[in-house]
C-alpha cells in the first residue's frame, strides 16, 4: 500500500514538473510586470520628495528583479523621474448618522523617462490608483491597519504602472522617438526667421 502510494507521489511529482517546464518553455510567466528593454540601460532612477520610499524602493525593486542595471549621476543613459506624489482620501459612503462608511484612497505620481542628451522618451504623464474600503468606528485601529495595507497596494499598483509603461520601450521604439525628435529639431532650424 505505502509502496503504491510513492509510486503515485513520484508520477504527480513527474507531472507537475513536466507541466512547468511546458509553461516555462512557452514563455508563461506568473502575473507581475513585464521586462524592461536593456535598451534603457544603464538607467538612473530619480525620485524626489513628496515621493515615498516604499514607492521608490518597488520601482527599484521590479527594476532590478528584470535585470535592469541602475546606476546614478552621469553614468545613466536615461534617467526615470517619479515626481509630484499625491496622496488623497475622501468618504466615498457615508451612514444615515452622517458618518463615513467607506472611504476611498487614491495615490498619484508623474512619471517621466529622458535621455542623457535630453530627448523625451516618456513625456510627463499622471499615473494614478484608487482603492476603496469600508469603515468602521468601533473598530478603529483594525480600520488603521487595513487602510495601511491599502495604501501599501496603491504604491505597488503604482510602481507596476510605471514598470508597464517602460516595457514597450525597445531599441526601435527609442530609434523613432530619436528620428521624430531629430525630424522636429531640423524643421524648427529651417523656418526663415520672422521679421
Amino acid at each position: 500500500m505505502q509502496l503504491r502510494a510513492l509510486h503515485e507521489n513520484k508520477a504527480l511529482l513527474i507531472l507537475v514538473s513536466v507541466m512547468a517546464t511546458s509553461l516555462g518553455a512557452c514563455g508563461f510567466q506568473l502575473r507581475g510586470a513585464p521586462p524592461v528593454s536593456s535598451a534603457l540601460e544603464p538607467l538612473e532612477l530619480d525620485c524626489q520628495a513628496p515621493v515615498p520610499t516604499p514607492l521608490c524602493l518597488s520601482v527599484r525593486e521590479q527594476l532590478k528583479l528584470g535585470g535592469v542595471q541602475l546606476v546614478s549621476g552621469e553614468e545613466a543613459k536615461y534617467h526615470l523621474r517619479i515626481r509630484n506624489f499625491e496622496q488623497d482620501r475622501r468618504a466615498s459612503a457615508i451612514t444615515v448618522q452622517a458618518a463615513a462608511a467607506e472611504y476611498t484612497l487614491r495615490n498619484s505620481v508623474n512619471l517621466e523617462l529622458i535621455s542623457a542628451d535630453g530627448v523625451p522618451v516618456i513625456a510627463s504623464t499622471r499615473l494614478t490608483t484608487s482603492e476603496s474600503y469600508r469603515y468602521d468606528e468601533t473598530n478603529v485601529l483594525a480600520k488603521q491597519r487595513e487602510e495601511d495595507n491599502v495604501q501599501q497596494q496603491l504604491r505597488d499598483r503604482l510602481a507596476q504602472q510605471i514598470i508597464f509603461r517602460l516595457a514597450p520601450i525597445t531599441p526601435e521604439r527609442l530609434q523613432e522617438i530619436r528620428d521624430s525628435q531629430q525630424k522636429a529639431t531640423t524643421a524648427t532650424d529651417t523656418q526663415p526667421a520672422k521679421p
